[in-house]
């Protein structure tokens, strides 16, 4: 069973910068996705950035193109999130997520029917 620990959550004003960690209680296979979600309240879990190791491959919701990076180091079995820019609307708590291998569903890097193992979420609050 993997476990990912999120950090990095914070309160900040509209247009500072933020940088999420999630970490895996072991090594997770390069060929596995990892991504990042977020859920504000009321609304429904969005996918916001995905990444797999192997191929470098990564995906972002069209609301965070430009302004978020995931990245990925392998050796600290860690998956980022660079958050810049940030607007009121990106406020949620943020969960990380990993799928799993052998893989039972995939529904693309952005869904979270894909995603096998979660962690508990980081809260993210923007003031204007």
């Amino acid at each position: 069973q993997v476990q990912l620990l999120e950090s990095g959550g914070g309160s900040l004003q509209t247009g500072g910068s933020l940088r999420l960690s999630c970490t895996a209680s072991s090594s997770i296979a390069s060929s596995t996705w990892m991504g990042w979600f977020r859920q504000a309240p009321g609304k429904e879990r969005e996918g916001v950035a995905a990444i797999v190791a192997s191929t470098g491959t990564t995906r972002y919701a069209d609301s965070v193109k430009g302004r978020f990076t995931i990245s990925r180091d392998n050796a600290k079995n860690t998956v980022y999130l660079q958050m810049n820019s940030l607007k009121p609307e990106d406020a949620a708590m943020y969960y990380c997520a990993a799928d799993r291998s052998p893989r039972m569903i995939w529904a693309g890097p952005l869904s979270d029917k894909s995603y096998y193992y979660w962690g508990q979420g980081t809260q993210v609050t923007v003031s204007s």
